[in-house]
Parts: structure tokens; sequence; C-alpha cells
């Protein structure tokens, strides 16, 4: 009997994942999150090696997280609501040409000679007000793509792509940065037009024509602010946003690579490309593992798990001394971070009604913005205060210490077994 229920289970599992592989939006929504993905990852690389050459400051680095993370804060509300009553192919497609226009900046910048910090961070927080809306628009596109059934599936199908993406991008970026940083700009500018490009071939579901009606609608305080009132009535969700947010904005070592690249491990650019990808390199592993075997049971204290081996990871990187630990460090601490991502995005998605996700996904991407952009801003703000050693030790503890608070406050979180399609 149970070897006629795992026969099932895999030919359910082939089935599946034959039709993701055959299901031409979700390959063409594949397709622009890897170009997205790639460009952006390639000027995070970029900015931050030519920031730290400009000033040799930690806290600088950490202004760059800060000013991407402000227009997440300031236009939350608005984002939800236009994912939520426009066209959210269109929504993503501008988004990309706004984060293309910002490149092709830096890009001229850089030739030109005139790119200063100041003006650096002025662009970056244009590039910021781009994510802003893209991120969340297109995390509330997913699931009006497919059944719901096969959601976790394309959410971990989706996070390959994503990971797959800072995999390739920073190494890229990292090298070609050696040509100068107007050759990265250039490259992440025609990648953010590829992907609108192919945002705009994908055809509008008829689920989504229907949740999202056939005219936009004006915006009420009640509809704008829809989205925060549903994630407070629904502990479990606010205790699996909130635990992202607090793990990784305490464990933010990523956002002092450039630090460690230079002074501790001196290792270069390329070098820093390298650091940057290691943690992708592990989180598509574990997101190509669930998108052929999601998880069963236990969802829940699964996530807790893998937030705590963040931590303990996080930790290990700040005390080493050698490139090779460094890496290895970084990889685990991005296959732990996947296992949470792609639980919290399918519970979060799954118990979001459609015509709701835009906004709810607006709020969840201000937590995730917070976590990572508002993130580095912590990290080189200790590192600052304390160097940049101590700072990645504090943060890796700190997590720790949320995953065992977090388990006292949302027992119910903890609890969750499965991932049921609503």
């Amino acid at each position: 009997m149970s070897s006629t229920s795992s026969s099932g289970s895999t030919g359910a599992a082939a089935d599946d994942s034959q039709l993701l592989r055959h299901h031409t939006p979700f390959k063409l929504f594949w397709c622009a999150s890897v170009a997205s993905t790639i460009a952006l990852q390639m000027q995070i690389v970029a900015v931050g090696w030519q920031v730290y050459q400009l000033t040799h400051s930690a806290f600088d680095l950490g202004i760059v997280g800060l000013v991407q993370f402000i227009p997440s804060l300031i236009l939350v509300f608005v984002v939800g609501h236009v994912a939520d009553k426009h066209d959210r192919r269109n929504v993503a497609r501008v988004s990309a040409l706004v984060e293309a226009l910002a490149a092709a900046t830096l890009a001229l910048g850089s030739m030109g000679g005139w790119l200063n910090r100041e003006i650096i961070f002025a662009i970056v927080f244009v590039i910021g007000a781009g994510r802003a809306f893209s991120k969340p628009t297109m995390s509330a596109m997913l699931p009006s793509l497919m059944p719901a059934a096969l959601l976790p599936r394309a959410v971990a199908g989706s996070a390959s792509a994503t990971q797959f993406a800072i995999i390739i991008g920073p190494a890229v970026g990292g090298f070609l940065y050696v040509a100068g940083p107007a050759v990265v700009y250039a490259s992440s500018c025609v990648l953010f037009a590829v992907c609108s490009l192919l945002l705009s071939l994908i055809k509008r579901p008829p689920q989504a024509r229907a949740a999202q009606g056939g005219k936009p609608t004006g915006a009420s305080l009640s509809s704008v602010f829809a989205g925060l009132a549903f994630i407070r009535s629904k502990p479990a969700i606010f205790g699996a946003i909130s635990l992202d947010m607090f793990a990784v904005l305490l464990g933010g070592a990523t956002a002092l690579l450039p630090v460690y690249a230079h002074d501790i491990l001196q290792t270069g650019s390329a070098g820093l490309g390298l650091l940057r990808s290691a943690p992708a390199l592990g989180a598509l592993a574990v997101a190509l593992f669930l998108a052929r075997r999601p998880l069963r049971g236990r969802v829940g204290r699964t996530m807790f798990i893998a937030v705590g081996v963040f931590g303990l990871a996080t930790i290990v990187f700040g005390l080493s001394r050698s490139f090779a630990l460094s890496l290895l460090a970084l990889v685990a601490l991005g296959a732990s971070d996947m296992i949470s991502v792609v639980v919290r995005s399918s519970f979060v998605q799954l118990e979001t009604p459609d015509e709701m996700r835009g906004r709810v996904s607006a709020v969840n991407s201000v937590f995730i913005g917070t976590s990572n952009q508002l993130g580095e801003f912590e990290s080189g703000l200790t590192a600052a205060w304390f160097g940049a050693v101590p700072a990645v030790l504090i943060g890796g503890i700190g997590t720790i210490l949320i995953v065992l608070l977090w388990i006292r406050l949302f027992p119910a979180l903890y609890k969750v077994d499965r991932l049921a399609a609503r």
C-alpha cells in the first residue's frame, strides 16, 4: 500500500512539473523574473563596490539599503491598491522600464565621471521606487497564472528562477566591473528592458479580469488599508511575515560583503561577486528540490528550524577568515532562507483571496524590504559602531533569539502542518 501511494505521489509530481514546463504564461513570467533579477543583482554588486571605493565607509553601504527601502515604505498602500485595481502586467512592465532608465543613468554617469555619493543615492532611490511596484505586483500576479493546487510548486519554480539569477548576476557583475561600472549598468539596462518586453507577452488570465474588474476604481482609505487589516486579522500570516522580517533584519550579513571582500578576505570585485552568488547557490538547490518534492507536513516547524539555521550560518560567516569557509557558510545561509521563503510565500498567497493579493503583497513587500534594505542599513550602522565582525555576530545571535521568541508568540504558525489550497 505504501509503495503504491509513493508511486502515485511521484507520478503527480511529474505531471505537475510537466504542466509547469509547458505553461506558456508561467514560462514568460519565469524568464522575465530571471532577466529582472540578474539585472538587479549586477547593479547591487556595482553600486556596492563603487560606493565603497568612493568612501571606504561601511555606513554608506548601509545608506544604500536605506534609500532603497524608503520608497517601499512611502508607497506601500498606493502600490497595493494599484496592483489590485489595474492590470498587473502593465504595472510590472512600467516598473521594469523605470529601473532600466535608472540603470542607463548610472551607466552615463560612470562614463562621464560625474557620479558621486549623493547622485548614486538619488538614483538608487528611483530604483527602489521601481522595485516598490514591481516586486509585490509580480508576486500577486503569479497565483492568477495557474491553478491553486500548483501554486507551491510554482512558487518554488519561481524562486528557483530568482536564485539562479542571483547566482549568475553577482558573478557576472563582479567580472564585468573589471571593464568598468558603466559596462555593468548598461547590461542591467538591457535586461530590464527585456523583462518589460516579456511581461507584455503574457495574456491577461480570465480570473484576473474577473477579480480586478473591468474599470479601475478610485482609492478609498478602507480599500488602501485593507491589506494591513487583513494581515492583522490573521495571526499565523502576521507571524510568518514578521518572522522573516526580523530574522533577515538582524541577520543581514550580505550588506557587509564589500567590507569582507575588500578588508577581511581581500578578494577584490571578482571575489565579491562570488560571495554575492553563494547564498543563491544554496537557495537554488533547495528551490529546485522543493519544486520537485514540496514539503508535505510540519511546514510551520520546518520554517522555524530553517530560520534558526540561517542565524547559525550567519555566525559562522562572521567568524570565518577563510574564503572557502565563508562561501560554504553563505551557501548554507541561502539554503535555509529559501525553505522559509517558499513556506511563507505559499502560505500567505494561499490564505489570501485573489482580489486582496495586491494589497497583501504590498504590505508583505514592505516587511521583506524592511528585512533586506533596512537590514542593510542596520548592518552598516552597527558595523560603523562596533566593526564588521561584531555586527554580523550580533545579527546571527539576534536571529536565533527571534526564532525562540516567535515560537512562543505564534504557536498556531509553529503547528501549521500543510500548505492547503483554498
